[in-house]
């Protein structure tokens, strides 16, 4: 099965909830008026379209009434599918131009970091690239020991240290096996806590003043890894991490295991940062980059 078809699959709740609620709501009304324009507004929303996102949407199917380009019901999905793309956006890839490039990893614990860092480097040496991981989330020793597993699985090597350890500790050592090793990418994980900003951001500064001093000038990512499952809170968590970090990118995870993949729609014109990978599974190649014409597609065809 290729992704396209498990990106089909995975989005089949989203799918079944939000555009089949429409489809029986525009069979329901004789014209396209204000009264169905409020009734999809409420569905977007219930969704977990944010409401931001939902009024922008209205608005511009609004705009397409009135300039006479959306006149007929059976119009309003393509509208519809006209205006989600263009919010969506095109899909941005990793910026990988340096070797190693450095792709940092944040997220809570229970987002799905851990297994995200596996299928991102699945993905990555499918494409040929040598992948080093640095275990710098010292914080739970079975952080180390999952990553371990997720490395085997794909074929990364990982520098790892022990329980508590200083993370920077563990980056420092991961540049040096990665330079060693001409590996093209290194990916860091990180604790996987909000709770205390402060102790986050004294430590990714840490971490950053490590990568800086030993690989001046390298291609930088910062991903967030966000449970698609959450919704809106995920978009909280995200604009919490975005004040204490400087993130590049989102990885939307488990998008298979809701209804409300809304959030997919709205969140890089919520955060005004791309998704860069979406996860629809659990199996190693069930994550690959972002494709905004294929998430698409999987929605309305």
């Amino acid at each position: 099965m290729g992704f396209l078809d498990k990106l089909k699959a995975g989005l089949t709740k989203t799918k079944q909830n939000l555009f089949g609620q429409i489809d029986e709501l525009v069979k329901s009304f004789v014209k396209v008026d204000e009264d169905l324009l409020e009734e999809l507004d409420e569905l977007l929303i219930c969704a977990d379209v944010s409401v931001p996102s939902a009024e922008m949407i209205i608005d511009e199917l609004r705009d397409r009434i009135k300039d006479g380009r959306l006149k007929e019901k059976e119009e309003v999905m393509d509208s519809l599918r006209s205006v989600i793309e263009e919010m969506i956006g095109d899909g941005e890839p990793l910026k990988l131009d340096t070797t190693p490039s450095v792709v940092l990893v944040i997220g809570v614990n229970g987002a799905g970091k851990t297994t995200s860092i596996g299928k991102i480097s699945n993905s990555l040496i499918s494409s040929g690239k040598k992948v080093v991981v640095a275990a710098a989330d010292t914080f739970r020793a079975a952080a180390i020991d999952q990553l371990g597993v997720w490395c085997e699985r794909s074929g990364a090597d990982m520098v790892k240290q022990h329980e508590g350890a200083d993370p920077a500790a563990v980056v420092y050592d991961a540049i040096g096996y990665a330079k060693n090793k001409k590996a093209d990418v290194l990916i860091i994980d990180t604790a996987g806590r909000l709770h205390n900003k402060k102790n986050l951001m004294d430590e990714l500064a840490k971490i950053n003043r490590v990568i800086d001093r030993e690989l001046p000038g390298a291609s930088r990512e910062n991903l967030l890894v966000l449970d698609a499952t959450t919704g809106q809170n995920a978009i909280m968590q995200a604009k919490e991490f975005k004040n204490a970090a400087e993130i590049t990118g989102l990885v939307l995870n488990k998008l298979d295991g809701t209804a409300k993949g809304g959030i997919a729609i709205s969140i890089k014109h919520e955060l005004g940062i791309p998704v860069k990978f979406i996860g629809v599974g659990e199996k190693i190649d069930d994550m690959q980059p972002f494709d905004a014409s294929e998430f698409s597609k999987a929605l309305f065809e």
